[in-house]
């Protein structure tokens, strides 16, 4: 990523020696620079504002205020901002309500550090997948709201490409379904999201289901 800024990251967790894993994993890569370490939901609000980073790493359980509720209030002051859940357990409920506040995504800490370096990237880029658990868990939550469907302004190739993203789909796995270039996949997704003024796949996902627009 030679002359690119690189991504500003602010880690939260209320142990130390998580927070210096953390900063272990991602200092040598030149794509990372660490500007901050919060203990709890209070600090990663306060230093959001105070160093405006591109990414948080959050922990969901932290004192007096959690993860949870930080990562809620800092996408709605702060709706720029990269949240990525970072915990020991995969309990779907707690990474679904992470999703629902905002967040981008989520990692496991006792996942492979190269395989962190590689997602962390992708949502940079707002290249990394939905999981297909958490994609079918919001096809869930919102199959049970009534709405009627909206008019979509999308092509139909876009069309066709976002029943992909909601379903998980990386932009590879979307190239080789539609037999379209990973490049032509990733121009679309621009497009999409400038017409629906989303910025992210976890959001594209929530509004198509929100909207009746996937099935």
């Amino acid at each position: 990523m030679t002359n690119v800024q690189p991504i500003r990251v602010l880690i939260a967790d209320d142990h130390k020696h998580a927070r210096e894993g953390m900063r272990e994993i991602l200092e040598p890569d030149p794509a990372f620079e660490v500007v901050a370490e919060a203990w709890n939901g209070h600090e990663a609000l306060e230093y959001t504002g105070k160093y405006m980073p591109d990414m948080i790493l959050m922990d969901i359980h932290m004192p007096d205020m959690s993860g949870l509720e930080a990562t809620r209030r800092i996408k709605n002051d702060y709706p720029y901002v990269k949240i990525i859940i970072v915990t020991v357990s995969d309990d779907i409920t707690h990474l679904f309500e992470a999703i629902k506040k905002g967040a981008q995504g989520y990692l496991l800490k006792n996942l492979d550090p190269d395989a962190w370096l590689e997602y962390l990237k992708a949502v940079a880029l707002d290249e990394a997948p939905l999981s297909r658990e958490l994609a079918i868990q919001l096809l869930m939550e919102f199959s049970t709201k009534p709405r009627a469907p909206v008019h979509s302004p999308l092509t139909a190739r876009e069309q066709e490409i976002l029943e992909q993203v909601a379903k998980g789909k990386t932009n590879r796995e979307i190239s080789e379904v539609l037999i379209i270039s990973e490049n032509t996949v990733k121009n679309h997704l621009k497009n999409i999201m400038q017409k629906l003024h989303l910025d992210n796949r976890v959001q594209l996902t929530r509004y198509a289901y929100d909207q009746g627009w996937v099935k």
